[in-house]
């Protein structure tokens, strides 16, 4: 393990200010000039490769060895060399500064050549299931060297403790902190089985549904998510009485076709039942203004090259799928 490099002999006062800030930038540049000076062989030299003057230079060096309270190099009419004690110094140095200039490289690859590297994703977990999950396999072949970790939750995203890089969210955004790109929008539907239809009817307004079976969505904040109709023009909410409440959208999705009740749910779940007929739509004329389905990161500056192909393929793909042109459905089933 290298030995530290001694600190500075001027002992700062006790309410003064760091001593790491307050040598910073005199640090950075005088390393900077001594391993140009080092590797190049002179002053002159090292300010060409630096593209300073050599006075710039020799004013760094000149900082860093007060800094130090050492001797750096023998300098003398002819030639620049290392002192013992800058022999000692550039040996500890030069590795650090190598892998800084690799960090660099590194980045810059990132950024400009081939994506790659880790994408941490999380997602609602009825849109992560049914649409984000199936398209992976599609972007892995696009993308070889982007891995992708997919996290289902349907609670709010923590970015920055749970390290995610894109999140799919549903609904209407109110985070400020984030960019929320809208994918597509969120139709809300009421839906029922034919089997049902058949048995009980549907209801012809809202007031008719509490004397329904109603199949209940409950949030991940614990809360039973309230129905959304527009009445008059204006939002109406229905908080439904239920005999099935379940926290997966999946598990409401398939008692609705089981027959054991309706239910509201995102079109993106039931556009396929409603083309198939295996799910006829109630009450379309009051459906809610649409939502949105959202993909969200915390920022457009300086975003990877693995962020910025997976965004635009989800966003791409998604869009393609139709999971929201229904209206030509309810007008036919109408």
């Amino acid at each position: 393990m290298p030995t530290p490099i001694p600190a500075s002999p001027v002992t700062p006062p006790a309410n003064g200010p760091d001593s790491l800030a307050d040598s910073f930038a005199t640090s950075y540049a005088g390393v900077m000039a001594f391993l140009a000076v080092a590797a190049e062989g002179n002053f002159a030299k090292a300010g060409d490769r630096l593209g300073i003057g050599r006075s710039a230079v020799s004013r760094s060096v000149q900082k860093l060895e007060d800094q130090l309270g050492v001797r750096l190099f023998v300098r003398t009419t002819r030639s620049t060399s290392l002192t013992a004690e800058g022999q000692r110094f550039y040996e500890q140095c030069h590795p650090g500064v190598e892998r800084i200039i690799q960090a660099l490289d590194d980045m810059r690859e990132l950024r400009e050549g081939p994506p790659s590297g880790l994408v941490r994703v999380c997602s609602t977990v009825g849109f992560g299931r049914k649409v984000v999950a199936p398209l992976l396999k599609e972007f892995r072949l696009a993308h070889p060297n982007i891995s992708v970790e997919l996290l289902l939750d349907d609670g709010p995203t923590d970015f920055t403790t749970d390290r995610v890089d894109v999140s799919f969210r549903n609904g209407r955004m109110e985070d400020s902190q984030v960019i929320a790109k809208k994918i597509i929008p969120m139709q809300m539907m009421l839906c029922a089985s034919p089997d049902y239809a058949a048995r009980h009817g549907l209801p012809r307004d809202v007031d008719e549904l509490s004397g329904h079976s109603c199949v209940n969505f409950l949030l991940a904040s614990g809360r039973v998510y309230e129905w959304e109709f527009k009445v008059g023009g204006h939002l109406r909410k229905f908080a439904p009485p239920a005999m099935l409440t379940f926290n997966d959208a999946d598990l409401v999705l398939q008692a609705v076709l089981d027959g054991h009740g309706i239910a509201q749910m995102a079109a993106y779940q039931v556009c396929e039942h409603l083309r198939a007929g295996t799910l006829v739509a109630c009450l379309p004329q009051h459906a809610p203004d649409d939502r949105g389905h959202y993909l969200c990161f915390l920022s457009r500056q300086h975003l990877p090259a693995r962020m910025r192909v997976f965004i635009d393929f989800m966003t791409e793909r998604i869009r393609a799928l139709d999971l929201h042109s229904i209206d030509s459905l309810l007008l036919k089933q109408a």
